[in-house]
């Protein structure tokens, strides 16, 4: 029997993944999770054989989820779920440690031939993707044991932690001495390499980022990891 945890934010979406998927006689869901914090806790508690994932949860982005979950719990394969077609987010999703991805507009066939896949340690993408981004994924990463951040120039860097504090890009241009269009075109770049799609969420990945390299070391307790997530992300407890 395969293990699945389930992590959507749409309580209608995990219902219909969890009738598809129990359809499947070699198939259970042993729980569900509504953001991406709880997901990750879920995970570690459970130690299922796969976790289902939306790429753009609450609380903790999708491929956050992804590169905690295969950091602490390496038994546990993650398929990615997005509407993203674009090879870009394939591929930052297989280097955050993903083995499947499926387009949302999938066929439910898509969905459970990535389960079987990953359970056996291979990768599975949805049909248009599958030959192109596996061998761009394969030509330019080794493995997900790459911090995709450490891609980024040090510009970009600073780029990026200035937009996340609320900066314009003629006051992060002022700031670094650069012209508002040259930031604009750093910020193009870092988002592109983070697969990420707007301000919003490129704020949020510092965010996460900054609770990924304090999070939890293995005798934290439950309460004080509670309390540091409450911290970071006051609206989603």
């Amino acid at each position: 029997m395969i293990n699945i945890v389930l992590a959507d934010d749409h309580h209608i979406v995990r219902q219909g993944l969890r009738r598809l998927l129990e359809m499947e006689q070699d198939l259970t869901v042993v729980a569900e999770a509504g953001n991406g914090i709880d997901a990750v806790h879920i995970v570690e508690e459970l130690q299922p054989d796969i976790l289902i994932v939306d790429m753009e949860m609450p609380g903790l982005h999708g491929l956050v989820v992804t590169q905690l979950v295969r950091q602490r719990v390496p038994k546990t394969q993650v398929v990615v779920l997005s509407m993203h077609a674009d090879e870009g987010y394939v591929l930052e999703a297989l280097r955050h440690g993903a083995l499947g991805y499926v387009l949302k507009d999938a066929d439910a066939g898509d969905l459970l031939a990535a389960i079987h896949h990953a359970v056996l340690g291979r990768r599975y993408l949805s049909e248009p993707l599958s030959e192109r981004a596996i061998d761009a994924y394969t030509r330019s990463t080794q493995a997900s044991t790459t911090d995709i951040h450490d891609t980024l120039t040090m510009r970009e860097q600073e780029v990026m932690q200035l937009t996340a504090e609320g900066l314009t890009a003629a006051e992060v241009g002022e700031r670094l001495s650069i012209s508002p269009r040259t930031v604009e075109k750093h910020r193009a770049n870092l988002m592109r390499k983070l697969g990420l799609s707007n301000q919003a969420s490129l704020i949020r990945y510092v965010m996460e980022r900054t609770q990924l390299l304090t999070t939890k070391a293995p005798d934290d307790s439950e309460a004080n990891q509670k309390e540091k997530y409450e911290s970071l992300f006051p609206d989603h407890t």
